[in-house]
């Protein structure tokens, strides 16, 4: 049987003060299996233990707070509820000798209120919708609500609930937060001006739409350590109506200045071309590397080549797999062995329950 022993993806490494057993990442991706009420289950406590030989487990998109909570059963963490639940999590990926991260999503306008708690408000930079639908399980495929462009009360609000949740985080016994400033998602919505149109000292000029990042992170940092704390970055991303500007290319540059002062543990640089999306140029993935002297993880399309290739290059530091860790729990020990890897089902991604979910199994020895 083919063996990679030597390949860079299974040497440890550091990440913070944490020592990784191996460079594999299981990236963040939303599943949807906690409760309506946003809680964790017992099936993600299972989901979470099986691949937990990973270096590094990145939770689901995690809500730090309800006004967060825009997809129909994802999980939060914003009550003490959600902490028990995730602690179950957590204990459980660390008798298995594997690390985890939560990974904070808040939605903005990215939302319904179906699927929200009682009371939560869709908040954005600026009052722009987004185009298409999202689903809901009360009442099916319903259109983008206009979001409430938020004030400097609700922005404050926001960036303490960020501080909050990474607090709950320690407490829930996660080894670190990635906040996620990506895809769309009101990190990004302000760093995009697609979605920010606002004209105050949170959008405009680049030093504006970045500071929401910033003093969300610095935030974070300040109550659980910045070796605690990584952020998930997507230039030139076009999920959720995002679009690429002339000044693109400086404000990543000028953010990841901002995180490297913050002393941020890792940044994860997110390329979707593998799946139709346009390509991160090159040249901004290296600038994004030589302005952050953490760590970094790359992620999108890898195979066990070309994550090969781009750590031996100096690409990154850690290699982030998504698809392939839902059908292949046991995913680093098949590439390490050279082993089949088996296809997931795109049509239980988001379903309730463990089909497509818990029910795929380790590789047999006869592989």
């Amino acid at each position: 049987m083919k063996t990679n022993d030597t390949h860079p993806l299974f040497t440890p490494c550091k990440l913070g003060d944490l020592e990784l057993r191996n460079r594999v990442v299981m990236a963040p991706m939303t599943r949807s299996r906690a409760t309506a009420a946003h809680v964790p289950t017992e099936l993600m406590v299972t989901y979470y233990a099986q691949r937990a030989s990973a270096g590094l487990l990145i939770t689901e998109g995690t809500a730090p707070s309800p006004n967060g909570t825009g997809y129909a059963r994802i999980p939060g963490l914003y009550s003490e509820e959600h902490v028990r639940a995730w602690r179950r999590v957590t204990e459980a990926v660390h008798r298995q000798g594997g690390r985890i991260f939560v990974q904070f999503m808040h939605t903005g306008r990215v939302s319904h209120p179906l699927n929200m708690p009682a009371g939560a408000r869709i908040l954005a930079p600026s009052a722009v919708e987004l185009s298409g639908t999202m689903w809901t399980d009360a009442q099916g495929a319903q259109p983008y609500p206009v979001p409430a462009a938020m004030t400097e009360a609700d922005i404050r609000q926001a960036i303490g609930e960020f501080g909050d949740a990474a607090a709950r985080a320690v407490e829930a016994g996660f080894d670190g937060v990635e906040l996620h400033g990506a895809n769309g998602y009101l990190l990004d919505q302000f760093l995009n001006t697609a979605a920010n149109r606002r004209i105050d000292s949170w959008g405009g000029a680049v030093a504006n739409r970045l500071r929401f990042a910033v003093e969300v992170a610095a935030r974070v940092v300040s109550g659980i350590g910045a070796a605690r704390v990584g952020l998930r970055l997507s230039p030139y991303g076009a999920f959720n109506d995002m679009s690429p500007d002339p000044a693109m290319d400086q404000l990543y540059e000028h953010l990841a200045d901002a995180l490297n002062a913050l002393g941020l543990a890792y940044i994860h640089i997110v390329d979707h071309s593998a799946m139709g999306a346009p390509p991160v140029k090159p040249e901004i993935k290296q600038a994004l590397r030589s302005h952050f002297k953490g760590a970094v993880i790359l992620s999108g399309g890898y195979d066990l080549a070309r994550a090969g290739n781009d750590l031996a290059a100096g690409k990154g530091d850690l290699v982030a797999f998504g698809r392939p860790f839902i059908a292949n729990p046991d995913l680093p020990r098949r590439l390490q062995a050279g082993l089949a890897l088996a296809t997931p089902d795109a049509n239980t991604f988001y379903t309730p329950g463990e089909k497509g979910y818990t029910d795929y199994t380790p590789a047999g020895s006869a592989d």
